[in-house]
């Protein structure tokens, strides 16, 4: 069954009217997607808590999947004075409440604990406090704040200095919340686990990388970087050596996310990746229907695990029949849905 390519990425879905197919892809930037939602579901394969060097290093290794998407979201709105809000929220928070429900009962069912007050049910949703959902969070975050990004330009003059001017402004903001909002949190004895979650809805932070998309892709610096490649990717490596020692040796900042080295590899990772231009059709497939994996993958990753996977075989087999058994049966899934389902459904659950 061949996966045909059409909607997927919120970012790219400008008429929530327009049938699926209606708007040309890049093919590119579709397969960056593509890899990006695999890195994705390899991140959540790896077995949890992460204790081995080899899964820290390697959950290091997949880091940049998220960048990614931030980044290819900033290229795609290179050139625009203005973006449809309410059509990206809208393309954003429809599959995610739909996927919000299924995961909700999934807990419930396997947590008779659950706090069911309503408050704290919206709470969840608001959040995306739910499973793997942050990104939702996060992307809605980002794109609430490229809005805003325009009009500022636009309310200044409009032109390319005014908006390189905020991009940097923004990209340097995102840095320094990065750095100091956790010891900030750690000073007024915020839980651990609630600075972890503060980490990862870092918004400034992962904008971030939103602004080095859409500053490349304004300003054509793929062009000068094309003749850069081999610096680009020893760059790759030194930081990544960078990041993964860090988190591997607790070196100051060792956050898994908004962390200055994290931020260095994932920006570099995603330069180097887009200076390749690499197409690959089955990848861009898998991109243009990436929101509908990354919301409906994490089904397949819990019930392995809670049907014992981590218990039956080592945290290395374990990982490999988790990434390979999930990918393998998501993308069946998202072939069948793409083969049979109309276009308003594919619409209304990411697809």
């Amino acid at each position: 069954m061949q996966i045909t390519t059409a909607t997927g990425d919120p970012a790219t879905w400008d008429d929530a009217t327009a049938a699926p197919a209606a708007k040309p892809r890049d093919i590119t930037i579709d397969s960056m997607r593509g890899l990006a939602i695999l890195m994705v579901i390899g991140i959540h394969s790896l077995p949890q808590p992460l204790t081995a060097n080899w899964s820290i290093a390697l959950d290091a290794a997949l880091r940049p999947c998220v960048p990614i998407f931030l980044f290819a979201s900033g290229v795609m709105s290179a050139g625009k004075a203005d973006i449809p809000l309410g059509r990206r929220l809208a393309t954003a928070i429809v599959p995610y409440t739909i996927a919000f429900v299924a995961a909700y009962a999934y807990m419930a069912l396997h947590n008779a604990s659950m706090d069911h007050r309503p408050h704290v049910a919206l709470a969840r949703f608001g959040l995306a406090y739910v499973f793997v959902y942050y990104y939702v969070f996060v992307y809605i975050g980002c794109t609430v704040a490229l809005w805003l990004l325009l009009k500022l330009v636009r309310a200044s003059g409009g032109g390319h200095d005014n908006l390189l001017t905020l991009l940097v402004a923004a990209i340097g903001f995102g840095l320094l919340t990065g750095a100091y909002l956790d010891p900030l949190l750690a000073k007024l004895d915020v839980s651990p686990s609630l600075i972890e979650e503060v980490r990862m809805r870092d918004i400034p932070f992962w904008f971030a990388f939103l602004a080095v998309g859409l500053l490349v892709g304004t300003f054509q610096l793929n062009e000068s970087l094309k003749g850069r490649k081999s610096v680009l990717l020893l760059g790759v490596m030194v930081s990544y050596a960078i990041y993964a020692s860090v988190r591997l040796w607790q070196i100051g900042d060792a956050a898994d996310y908004d962390s200055l080295a994290f931020f260095a590899y994932a920006s570099l990772a995603t330069l180097a990746l887009f200076t390749v231009r690499a197409a690959s059709p089955a990848l861009a497939a898998l991109g243009s229907g990436s929101y509908f994996i990354y919301l409906w993958h994490i089904f397949i990753v819990m019930a392995l695990r809670d049907h014992g996977v981590f218990d039956r075989f080592t945290p290395a087999v374990g990982s490999v029949i988790t990434f390979t058994a999930t990918t393998f049966m998501i993308v069946l899934v998202f072939a069948c849905v793409r083969h049979v389902a109309p276009a308003k459904m594919l619409r209304w659950i990411g697809a």
